[in-house]
């Protein structure tokens, strides 16, 4: 069955607003806020996917991310630079905004959880392990590229990791979260197993190395219904962010 990517162009509620944590053009977020129950929750900050290419950008993670406001969540949708061979102006990117916003950001509970999609959920994985923020208590990574040399090696997204780091992940280790140190939060993965854009292999190889991380594999899911509000598989997702809470 071929994937749905209705949710990539399916309109959503506008953000309540769009906040700098820097001074680049790309260094926004989009806020939704989650009302009175999400001032007892974390800030979910939002990270896209799109295998880091400058022509893909949050505007495909609106619907999620109105539909965790809905449910109580506040959410900050991130942007970020995104520039071939230029992989530190987006590592560097995420990291300021896990710095930067929550203090910017209200109706959260103070702590912050990084959740993203795809190249968002390599970034989450790096996120976790770089721990950037005191305030980072869990991470949710959804359909992650969660090995770069496997990634390259599968020629995933048309050399797309080869394309983010202008050289052999081997060369970037510092980069790549299967070989950086296990994350001491809490890491939880979700993954459709007919996921044909990021295989679950991928995932099957990070938790090999870091393996006190959760690991969900959702039956017939695949890239994108783990990002898509009107999923039969959107549910578990939501139960797994709500686990990580606490």
């Amino acid at each position: 069955m071929p994937d749905d990517t209705s949710v990539l162009s399916r309109p959503a509620t506008p953000a309540d607003d769009t906040i700098a944590y820097g001074t680049e053009p790309d260094q926004i977020a989009d806020v939704r806020f989650g009302g009175e129950q999400a001032t007892r929750r974390p800030l979910i900050v939002l990270i896209h996917g799109g295998f880091w290419r400058p022509t893909i950008d949050r505007m495909h993670t609106r619907p999620m991310a109105a539909a965790m406001a809905a449910a109580g969540w506040t959410v900050a949708a991130i942007e970020y630079r995104r520039v071939p061979h230029h992989p530190n102006l987006t590592v560097d990117d995420v990291a300021a905004a896990l710095k930067g916003l929550p203090g910017k950001i209200g109706k959260h509970d103070g702590r912050v959880i990084v959740m993203g999609h795809s190249a968002g959920g390599h970034l989450t994985l790096w996120a976790a392990s770089k721990r950037p923020n005191p305030r980072l208590v869990g991470a949710l990574a959804l359909a992650p590229a969660a090995d770069l040399q496997l990634a390259s090696e599968l020629n995933l997204g048309d050399g797309a990791a080869l394309l983010f780091l202008g050289e052999d992940p081997k060369n970037r280790t510092d980069l790549d979260p299967k070989r950086l140190p296990a994350p001491a939060m809490a890491v939880t993965i979700v993954h459709g197993e007919q996921d044909d854009v990021v295989p679950v292999s991928l995932a099957d190889s990070y938790v090999a190395t870091h393996p006190k991380t959760r690991l969900v594999k959702l039956r017939g899911a695949g890239h994108f219904a783990v990002i898509d509000p009107l999923s039969a598989v959107w549910p578990p997702v939501m139960e797994q962010l709500e686990q990580l809470a606490g």
